[in-house]
């Protein structure tokens, strides 16, 4: 890059390098202008500008001209603050996605899967605080019926009939129910129920083979185990409880040109980042 492309500033101590139309992004803001030594404040020294601010809270500035996007860690607190330093830069887009501070605060996120064995049966209820995550979720499980005779319901080995997917239960937006193992129906004759949790493309009859599945899977996907219980000993019901840190979806600036005037800033949400 030429000098003139190429900006360089200490920020509080902090040094920074970017290309000037970075800076540029909004025009009326104070950065921009400086460019133009429009503004006293920055002081240029030795080809450097200086600023007397907050050098850490302005790395996340960089970060949101370079992407047009406030994305902070999870253990971000300083919304105020950077808020402030929004303001002072003349980074009113900015600003004002931060004033939305409930958006970009992580959420806590709980999950529970009860599990009951009953005889030849197993049964599953699914309770989640998102229901984005129990509809990820349904789409990776799918529970196959079929007929099969003279098996018991442990047989590792699916009837040769063609199984049939059947949808599952869904009471709520929050919740989600399954079964899996044989039913007697008639004579030596069985329905069977297995069950599928994608990415593994077993079909698993066993409830604890698939109870032990959909534990790892909820494990692998960033949730943590934080209790057992038994819920109903009569009924040998077990709950595991579950929590995960869900990281907010960045929130989005989209920058246009409108005739006659500088450009508008319109904050817009991101797809969610699931289980990050």
């Amino acid at each position: 890059m030429s000098n003139r492309e190429m900006v360089v500033l200490s920020v509080g101590g902090v040094r920074f390098v970017t290309r000037a139309s970075t800076l540029q992004q909004f025009p009326e803001s104070r950065l921009a202008r400086m460019l133009n030594d429009d503004d006293r404040e920055f002081k240029q020294v030795n080809g450097e500008f200086f600023v007397d601010r907050d050098g850490i809270l302005f790395s996340y500035i960089m970060d949101f001209l370079r992407t047009l996007q406030v994305s902070l860690p999870t253990d971000f607190s300083d919304y105020q603050r950077l808020r402030r330093e929004a303001e002072f830069y003349g980074l009113y887009p900015l600003a004002a996605l931060l004033s939305q501070e409930h958006l970009l605060k992580p959420r806590l996120e709980i999950l529970e899967v009860r599990f009951s064995l009953q005889e030849m049966q197993a049964f599953f209820r699914i309770f989640g605080s998102c229901s984005t995550t129990l509809e990820t979720l349904a789409e990776q499980i799918t529970v196959f019926t079929g007929q099969q005779s003279g098996q018991s319901w442990n047989s590792p080995f699916p009837s040769q009939k063609p199984l049939v997917p059947l949808p599952l239960e869904r009471p709520s937006h929050h919740d989600m129910v399954f079964r899996c193992g044989t039913d007697c129906s008639a004579g030596d004759r069985f329905v069977a129920r297995y069950v599928s949790i994608k990415p593994d493309t077993r079909k698993l009859i066993n409830g604890t083979n698939v109870l032990g599945l959909l534990l790892d899977t909820l494990l692998k996907d960033g949730f943590h185990l934080i209790s057992t219980r038994t819920v109903s000993s009569e009924e040998k019901i077990e709950c595991y409880s579950f929590e995960r840190t869900q990281r907010p979806a960045g929130l989005t600036v989209t920058v246009s040109q409108t005739p006659g005037s500088s450009r508008v800033a319109q904050p817009t949400r991101n797809q969610v980042q699931r289980g990050k």
